[in-house]
């Protein structure tokens, strides 16, 4: 199956090289957009996204010419991110979760995401430590950003899980499911029993126990 971090990248990078290719002045023109800032949201240069990304100078360039090509007002907002994972999970409703994914991608909470904040999520996503893609499954499942992950967090995540995987979820989920799932998820975490769960105790139950990864489906529905 091909991953979401993976298709991602190839809505941005594949087909449009091609059409740039034949267009010798426009792929000139959209490059020298991004090294001279001059596009409407002025994205960093090359050499800096190189340095703050694990994606080359060219992978970069490519991407740039999908990604405006994409979305011309150089942003996507969220009902577009809505409708990329519709098309990735059509036999659910994926509207939630990629709402909460939508959040970690943008870093400044203005509503849409630029090319750099793009590119830095798809960084950690797809080539990233597993220590780094950790980090961003905690950022994800800690949903108003204080810092630590409470069990209502979890179940919304959870949930957001459950429905946007749809029919292929066997046995079906229903509430009372996905509550019992939370609780047992939330149970090994929450290690001091203070009732969240700290970034330090996501962290060790996660390299601990391959199993709550797998369980928590940190992992499966984005990379």
């Amino acid at each position: 199956m091909l991953s979401m971090s993976a298709y991602l990248f190839r809505r941005m990078s594949s087909l449009h090289g091609v059409k740039f290719h034949t267009h010798r002045k426009q792929k000139d023109n959209d490059i020298e957009d991004l090294e001279m800032q001059v596009v409407r949201y002025k994205p960093e240069g090359l050499d800096t996204l190189c340095k703050n990304t694990k994606f080359t100078r060219k992978e970069l360039q490519i991407m740039y010419r999908g990604f405006k090509q994409e979305c011309p007002t150089g942003i996507v907002n969220e009902e577009t991110f809505k409708e990329i994972y519709a098309q990735f999970f059509p036999q659910g409703d994926a509207s939630a979760y990629a709402h909460y994914v939508f959040n970690t991608f943008d870093h400044d909470h203005n509503g849409s995401i630029s090319f750099e904040e793009f590119v830095m999520g798809l960084s950690v996503l797809s080539r990233g430590t597993f220590q780094e893609r950790l980090q961003w499954a905690f950022s994800l499942y800690d949903v108003n950003g204080d810092g630590v992950i409470t069990k209502e967090e979890m179940l919304d995540i959870v949930t957001a899980i459950y429905e946007m995987m749809g029919r292929y979820t066997e046995p079906s989920i229903d509430d009372t499911t996905a509550r019992e799932h939370v609780e047992r998820v939330f149970q090994k975490m929450d290690t001091n029993r203070d009732g969240v769960i700290s970034v330090e105790e996501f962290m060790d139950t996660c390299r601990r126990d391959e199993n709550i990864t797998r369980g928590m489906s940190i992992f499966d529905t984005v990379l």
